[in-house]
């Protein structure tokens, strides 16, 4: 430890008020910042993502972990095979889950700034490994877009027995 460090120390340890303010803002700029990342975590949850594929026969919505919210299916899947079928839902899940490490990204950024960017890069790298981007197919006519998700459910309130 240099003079300077040791210097600096014994001054803050001179001046207990000094000592106990220090304390207090850094304890403050925890506080702060879990608050910033659960933040984050609420945005998150939120994210939907939605893609679909060939002509626009299946169409996929998916949360910000991979997890599939939504599957639908166009007429046109009447008469398709089914194994081409679930070729396009796979591949549909696939793109959709494509885009979750790019918006959550976005929402990190949003909320964190240029704070924490090193835990920000570990995270989007494992999010990039688990879910990668995929290339677009030129004789698809898809695309990966954010979709709003459903209001969350209000408890019916409960009456009482009679």
């Amino acid at each position: 430890m240099s003079d300077e460090h040791v210097s600096a120390i014994a001054d803050v340890t001179r001046d207990p008020e000094e000592v106990q303010r220090r304390i207090d803002q850094w304890a403050q700029s925890f506080a702060d910042k879990a608050e910033r990342y659960r933040s984050v975590q609420e945005k998150t949850q939120q994210i939907r993502l939605s893609a679909s594929g060939a002509n626009g026969a299946v169409r996929v919505t998916v949360g910000a972990d991979g997890t599939v919210h939504d599957l639908q299916f166009s007429d046109k899947i009447r008469s398709m095979p089914l194994e081409e079928l679930s070729s396009q839902v796979l591949s549909t899940i696939r793109r959709a889950q494509g885009g979750i490490s790019e918006r959550v990204g976005e929402v990190m950024a949003e909320t964190l700034g240029d704070e924490d960017a090193e835990t920000r890069a570990v995270m989007l790298d494992n999010l990039r490994r688990q879910f990668p981007p995929q290339e677009e197919d030129s004789d698809e006519d898809d695309e990966v877009d954010e979709v709003q998700p459903p209001p969350a459910r209000q408890p019916q309130p409960t009456r009482p027995a009679q």
